[in-house]
């Protein structure tokens, strides 16, 4: 939400924390922990002194969501399993028996992330089908019990 608004409030001016947070209705401190993150990441610039804030690095056509996502270090899991590992999250070290379809979910986010640009978000490209599927669509015994 933040590097969105920062976006789409730049104009090529630096943006303060501050505005966005208001906007956005996030906690200022939790704003400064990330865009720390993010500007290590090279996602943003900070500019110091009067009228200073922050500017993306980069044209929002080239800002992935997933690139944001692992500057901030959010893990995108589905799992309680540790990424990679051969052991589960069971007490006895075991994997649960849903835990290959979990991972996959995280794979696919990711995925799906990978594939949109801040410039999509700003441009509304996102928006799908998935506003307009009904259950009945899936499956025409549903429909009928409707």
């Amino acid at each position: 939400m933040a590097m969105v608004d920062l976006s789409a409030h730049s104009a090529g001016k630096p943006v303060a924390l501050a505005d966005i947070a208001d906007r956005q209705e996030i906690s200022l401190s939790y704003l400064e922990q990330l865009f720390g993150k993010l500007r290590k990441g090279g996602l943003v610039k900070s500019v110091r002194g009067p009228g200073g804030g922050y500017l993306l690095a980069h044209d929002p056509s080239d800002v992935r969501m997933s690139d944001i996502i692992m500057a901030v270090d959010e893990p995108i899991s589905a799992t309680r399993c540790e990424a990679g590992s051969p052991t589960g999250c069971r007490v006895n070290k075991s994997r649960c028996l849903t835990h290959d379809l979990w991972e996959e979910l995280g794979n696919q986010i990711y995925l799906y992330l990978s594939s949109i640009t801040i410039e999509d978000v700003i441009q509304k490209r996102v928006l799908g089908s998935s506003g307009s599927l009904f259950l009945g669509d899936l499956d025409p015994a549903i429909a009928a019990a409707q």
